[in-house]
């Protein structure tokens, strides 16, 4: 698919991974529209990337928002060539029976109910096309297990079943697959790792290796686990 220029839908674009994937495929020619929860983030994007790239503050977790920022998305620029689901939340590392019900309800309804409102609402005009390609974000974390961290943990190995299930459900001529971006070093792995997260990959570094991957998924790829190679 990298042969033209694409239409990208992304959730989580204000900062992390999501940020640095936005600077890359504009960098690459791509056309972006991205969403986030941060209104003032989300202005400082447009001032940056202005038409035909488009953003919008929206709570992946309230299907109502998704609904209108799909709807002005596929009016206005079409049904996406590639659906990037990346919002999520990590919880603040403590055992599980530490966790409120109040935060681990609230990264439930961002990691995976957000996913699924992102996918009810653009999916069917992508399948109308009998094309594209969706990536889900999941984590190593999605495919193992760790202690402090059982929130996120069930949140992305509930990705990985979703995405199975989906990618048996598409047409022929789409794919989707879950992707594990590696250890990055992001807010969210500070939150989990402390001051040792620097010892990591930036978000920038890391978006030059993994955007070209991105581009290349197509049906082939469909229903598999991917994940980006470590540097």
């Amino acid at each position: 698919m990298s042969g033209s220029i694409l239409r990208i839908v992304m959730s989580g674009v204000t900062r992390g991974l999501g940020r640095a994937m936005l600077d890359e495929f504009v960098a690459r020619g791509h056309t972006v529209a991205g969403c986030g929860r941060s209104e003032a983030a989300i202005d400082e994007l447009r001032l940056s990337f202005v038409a035909p790239h488009r953003f919008a503050t929206v709570d992946v977790a309230d299907d109502v928002q998704v609904g209108q920022w799909s709807r002005h998305v596929l009016t206005t620029l079409g049904p996406p060539d590639i659906l990037i689901n990346n919002a999520a939340l990590m919880n603040k590392p403590a055992p599980l029976w530490e966790i409120s019900a109040a935060e681990f309800g609230a990264l439930i309804d961002v990691n995976v109910k957000g996913t699924a409102n992102v996918l009810r609402h653009f999916v069917p005009a992508m399948i109308a096309e009998g094309r594209g390609v969706i990536i889900n974000f999941s984590s190593g974390w999605g495919r193992s297990s760790a202690p402090n961290v059982a929130p996120y943990c069930a949140s992305k190995w509930a990705i990985e079943g979703l995405t199975g299930s989906l990618a048996q459900e598409l047409p022929n001529g789409m794919a989707a697959v879950t992707m594990n971006p590696g250890i990055v070093d992001t807010d969210m792995l500070r939150l989990s790792f402390g001051a040792s997260a620097g010892g990591y990959e930036s978000p920038t570094a890391w978006a030059k290796r993994a955007v070209p991957l991105l581009l290349k998924l197509g049906p082939k790829n469909n229903g598999k686990a991917l994940s980006v190679p470590e540097p």
